[in-house]
């Protein structure tokens, strides 16, 4: 899952549950102890705008988080309680968490009676169905997740994607493949997936909007992002340039819905607010029941954190969380711009990272030097790559200059166009605007030009993973996170390394290890047995580091501050992001 943050939830090693039963568990209770309803619930954003509201469109942690809680309800959800708990799989729209058959290529999910659209439209079979089908119209639904394209049992062209184009076009063959592969049954309540492969968790890809209900007749292609439709407690007031404002949904019941409890009357996401004023609102708790949307900037943090122990100061206690999130920082080379492996690798043992971790607030506040992509919290996949970071030979923190300087002197010979690229025109490098850049591009620059690195940034104002997403637009390097989507690094690594995987920034296709490293990923996914394939996972992320398609950062730390009248905030696990459905406004 991308993440939002320049610095797109994973389920911890402790919630990894046997995939491909019907719901055990208890859903989350409707209530918290000292909540009441009312209120304007504010969150200050200083992006201009959310990515996407457009729930196929939606695969960042923070936003899953907030739209999941108030508009947009999936057929099974993640429990919005603290902890582990927090990690396990509850009934959302269906009335259980899916039932598998035919060794699990094809999943069932019964919807759930009382359930409907804003619009007083009940919610159908054929509602869940369209919306899926959606996200095959690739030239206008773009940028979230693409599980239902890899893994829905649909024929692939020539190029290896679907024959299905999506609703928009008008093809009698590929509508056909796709009604075989997506079922309703007579009465039109029962929904089945029919899968390509056994997928023993499938039932985890439907807690994202992708597969969630859509109306054909208020669906308006890409414009559908502007206003779309809600199924949960919340719908679109109005959304302006300066915000978004959310008001109570009169169709949605609470009898129907056993995982949200809308407690104010109003949610209002305010867009544009410079970062400083941001940070000085939470200090001064002049607008007390407001949540800082994202982090405080990391001159601020020791404002809200003891600088030592990243424990909340006693102002703030209840009031700010700081905690290991779920994302791997990196940046991703772009190998169609970047070719020549030497000049990747003097790009990252050239690096300051320890300058750059210290200026995030260190260990206390930033996280940890990244080994890799895929997380620690996903322990059982977890293992350092041995190729960067801690425990490889030529990693020093602040920068291994004399390697990267060696690195270069092979390239001006292998590649010498890369090499002048490098050196002389400068590479450029995608990155998310924001204040702590007049202070970061400073420390970067000066590394990389002690080892001989021209580098130059492509600030991008307004829809970064948008821009950065489309190779026409992509420069050499971008800036991105990635934090699984469950406990399995199936979430990862192919997510990331492998054509049509939904977010291969590296366009690595042309790398000469591309195709033994994608023939792997086809076996570690189909591999059953979880330790085995856990050792296929290790391995990738090793190998994958040694062609240096990434230029690994930090395994990070989040933290969330919010006023002294918003209750019931804590650190919701799979999201990576505080409850937001939780908060609730003191009187």
């Amino acid at each position: 899952m991308k993440m939002f943050k320049t610095l797109p939830p994973v389920l911890i090693a402790t919630a990894l549950l046997v995939a491909g039963c019907s719901s055990t568990s208890t859903p989350a209770p409707n209530g918290a102890t000292g909540a009441v309803r009312g209120g304007t619930l504010y969150f200050l954003e200083h992006d201009p705008k959310l990515a996407h509201l457009d729930p196929n469109r939606i695969y960042t942690g923070r936003d899953l988080a907030f739209m999941n809680s108030f508009m947009t309800r999936t057929l099974v959800a993640y429990n919005p309680v603290p902890g582990a708990a927090g990690t396990l799989l509850v009934p959302d729209l269906a009335t259980g968490t899916g039932t598998p058959s035919n060794e699990a290529k094809d999943w069932a999910f019964t919807l759930r009676p009382g359930t409907s659209f804003e619009d007083g439209n009940a919610i159908t079979c054929a509602d869940v169905k369209y919306g899926t089908s959606r996200s095959f119209a690739t030239d206008l639904i773009t940028d979230g997740p693409t599980y239902a394209l890899q893994w829905l049992d649909i024929p692939k062209d020539a190029k290896g994607d679907p024959i299905y184009k999506g609703p928009y076009k008008s093809d009698a063959v590929g509508q056909a493949a796709y009604d075989k592969a997506v079922t309703c049954d007579a009465t039109n309540r029962i929904i089945t997936f029919h899968l390509n492969t056994s997928v023993g968790d499938f039932n985890y890809f439907a807690t994202y909007g992708a597969i969630s209900p859509i109306q054909k007749v208020k669906d308006n292609g890409d414009q559908y992002d502007i206003r779309p439709q809600s199924t949960g407690p919340y719908k679109i007031l109005s959304n302006t340039k300066d915000s978004l404002v959310l008001d109570r949904n009169k169709n949605w019941t609470q009898s129907s819905d056993l995982v949200r409890t809308p407690y104010p009357d109003r949610v209002e996401l305010r867009f544009g607010l410079d970062e400083q004023v941001r940070d000085q609102i939470m200090l001064s708790n002049s607008i007390p029941s407001a949540v800082n949307f994202l982090n405080p900037m990391p001159q601020n943090l020791t404002k809200f954190f003891d600088a030592t122990t990243g424990a909340a100061l006693p102002a703030f206690t209840g009031r700010a969380i700081n905690d290991s999130d779920p994302y791997a920082r990196y940046y991703a080379f772009n190998l169609k711009k970047m070719p020549c492996l030497e000049v990747r690798e003097a790009l990252y043992y050239s690096r300051d990272a320890k300058a750059m971790l210290d200026y995030a607030g260190g260990p206390a506040f930033a996280g940890s030097y990244a080994t890799g992509v895929i997380s620690p919290l996903l322990a059982t996949d977890f293992a350092p790559t041995g190729v960067a970071g801690p425990g490889s030979p030529d990693f020093v923190p602040s920068g291994n200059i004399p390697k990267a300087k060696a690195l270069l002197a092979l390239a001006k010979t292998k590649c010498p166009a890369e090499y002048k690229h490098a050196t002389k025109d400068g590479i450029v490098i995608d990155v998310r605007q924001t204040a702590a850049l007049q202070d970061t591009i400073p420390i970067n620059t000066t590394a990389w030009a002690k080892a001989g690195i021209k580098v130059t940034f492509n600030i991008i104002k307004s829809g970064y993973y948008p821009t950065v997403q489309n190779p026409t637009k992509q420069s050499d390097l971008s800036l991105a996170g990635w934090g699984a989507d469950w406990a399995n690094a199936s979430t990862v690594i192919p997510q990331l390394y492998i054509i049509n995987g939904g977010f291969d920034l590296s366009q690595n296709a042309t790398d000469p290890t591309y195709p033994a490293f994608a023939a792997k990923v086809a076996v570690a996914i189909k591999t059953t047995n979880r330790q085995d394939q856990a050792k296929l996972w290790k391995e990738l992320d090793t190998t994958a580091m040694s062609n240096f398609w990434v230029l690994p950062t930090i395994f990070g730390k989040a933290q969330f501050v919010w006023g002294s009248k918003v209750g019931g905030g804590f650190f919701w696990v799979p999201q990576g992001n505080p409850a937001f459905g939780k908060m609730w406004v003191k009187k």
